[in-house]
């Protein structure tokens, strides 16, 4: 079997994580009808993929050319909306409630498989360092441009390990660790649906983002957590430094190499999220709701 059909990745994704539910629930998790799930069955296990209802070897090595293999953390930036608290410590390793923002979405990584962790750090670079007691697989990729730049530039020293990889923005606190999965279909990122939005948000159709926008009626809001497929990266690493060198270019967010310089490259799908499972903090003000022991 060559390149498996997206009701074939999903039926075997749920294979992965124990044996097959019924055929109903099935059915109702796919979105299809119990017929075509019969009819997904016997193919994957004529395939070899399935037997007795469980995945094979043969199964989990179909699987693999969909398994996030890297994660990659853009987390260089000053955090200025965030003054005071980021005079002294970087954005990511601001405490809420006692927990490092990141520290959230380090663990969710783990718990997905990922074990190849970037960190791409400018600001006060050397505080990273204490994450290595917790977390010493990390590895650290070093922006000297992050202070004349926009994130952009993190792309750039990030660009080579963008395949099969989740690209983080470092300040998500993560409520829904499950929204960083093990296996993914192609290039997507989270957003939440809105009935207006006024910050970054994408046009959707079909499941497809067909635009990216500031504000907007009946759109997705941008959350910048990404999957990047393994072709996708591999044309980032070409794309991202072309982008990057445009008139312009250095103050561009890295996504415009997607949804705009290079837009007829890549096909991106919006993962829908749940309102208040992802959280981007971004004023001081923010955190005070979310953390009291900031307000006094």
């Amino acid at each position: 079997m060559s390149k498996l059909s997206r009701k074939q990745f999903d039926l075997l994704v749920s294979a992965s994580e124990g044996p097959l539910p019924s055929q109903r629930s099935l059915s109702d998790a796919l979105g299809c009808s119990v017929g075509t799930v019969n009819k997904l069955v016997s193919e994957l296990s004529e395939a070899g993929y399935l037997k007795n209802g469980e995945i094979t070897k043969d199964g989990l090595d179909a699987l693999e050319p969909y398994r996030a293999k890297r994660a990659v953390f853009l987390a260089a930036g000053f955090g200025t909306r965030l003054v005071p608290v980021t005079l002294n410590t970087p954005k990511p390793l601001v405490r809420v409630n006692g927990k490092r923002i990141i520290d959230g979405l380090i663990d969710a990584v783990l718990a997905a498989g990922i074990d190849e962790i970037y960190i791409v750090r400018g600001y006060l670079a050397e505080q990273f360092d204490q994450l290595l007691y917790k977390y010493p697989m990390i590895k650290f990729l070093e922006n000297p441009a992050y202070n004349e730049s926009n994130n952009i530039s993190s792309a750039m020293c990030a660009r080579y390990f963008m395949q099969n990889a989740y690209v983080f923005e470092a300040d998500l606190l993560i409520r829904e660790p499950s929204l960083v999965r093990r296996y993914n279909y192609g290039t997507n990122i989270l957003g939440i649906k809105m009935d207006r939005s006024d910050d970054w948000c994408f046009t959707v159709k079909d499941g497809v983002i067909t635009e990216q926008k500031v504000g907007g009626i009946d759109v997705y809001q941008e959350i910048g957590l990404w999957y990047i497929d393994g072709d996708d990266g591999r044309k980032l690493s070409e794309h991202i430094p072309q982008t990057y060198d445009m008139p312009g270019g250095k103050e561009r967010f890295w996504d415009s190499t997607i949804f705009d310089s290079f837009k007829h490259e890549y096909r991106v799908e919006i993962r829908e999220c749940r309102e208040g499972s992802i959280v981007e903090i971004d004023t001081f003000k923010e955190l005070k709701q979310l953390d009291k022991t900031y307000d006094v």
